[in-house]
């Protein structure tokens, strides 16, 4: 892929993106979650948390 078609890529997404609806961005957000964005590292640090407070708790 060339640099043109990369950009030609970003802006289409984008363009698609600004013209849906706040309302239903919202609820592809919610239903994508924070894995989506960031890969497994939000989903091993509360697995983390999560044992540590059930240690603290014991």
């Amino acid at each position: 892929m060339s640099s043109n078609d990369i950009v030609k890529y970003i802006t289409q997404e984008f363009v698609k993106y600004i013209d849906t609806p706040k309302n239903e961005r919202k609820k592809r957000m919610k239903r994508r979650g924070s894995t989506h964005w960031f890969g497994m590292i939000p989903l091993a640090l509360r697995m983390v948390f999560r044992k540590k407070k059930a240690k603290d708790m014991e």
